[in-house]
């Protein structure tokens, strides 16, 4: 019991401190709160912070390509064959928002960044490795400081180490941008 609470502390510090590292201006941020479910039926929970970058690529009538830096921790809940797991990662991320006259503009975002899971069996899934490469690819919409949207996420180590089953999260989420 001890041994999980101490794990359960380090991994809220790592958070942290990964959260600092690369926060430069707190108040120019957004924070994400995100809940789902794994391809196996398990339910994730998810929290992130967002450091927006302060460019715009290829703007023109119908859009620009934006991002940020994406810190997150997870939540996996448990499956029939492990215990419920935690995942701390950090990836780039690229927006592209649609201009619209409207109040509210879609959006899609895709990203590719790395993640470290506290254990190497997540819900029903093996992953072989603590570390692993995480994919995503979702579509919202921006309303003033509001964004909405839907999410799919996939975790694996590219091969590095058997086994390598991956683990996939599919999610809505909400931000909201200080």
């Amino acid at each position: 019991m001890l041994k999980k609470i101490r794990r359960k502390q380090i991994s809220i510090r790592l958070f942290l401190i990964l959260l600092l590292l690369t926060v430069n201006n707190i108040n120019a941020g957004e924070l994400l709160l995100g809940l789902g479910g794994t391809g196996e039926g398990q339910t994730t929970q998810r929290i992130s912070y967002i450091q927006p970058w302060d460019k715009r690529w290829f703007e023109s009538s119908v859009g620009s390509l934006t991002g940020g830096w994406d810190i997150g921790y997870t939540k996996w809940q448990k499956g029939r064959y492990g215990n419920t797991a935690h995942s701390f990662s950090i990836s780039p991320v690229f927006i592209y928002q649609f201009n619209t006259n409207k109040g509210f503009q879609p959006f899609i975002e895709v990203g590719i960044g790395a993640a470290f899971f506290n254990r190497t069996r997540v819900g029903d899934s093996r992953l072989g490795s603590s570390f692993n490469f995480e994919d995503r690819i979702g579509v919202g919409i921006k309303s003033g400081r509001h964004r909405f949207g839907l999410r799919a996420m996939h975790y694996s180590n590219l091969g590095l180490k058997r086994p390598n089953q991956g683990v996939e999260s599919y999610s809505l989420y909400y931000s909201y941008q200080f």
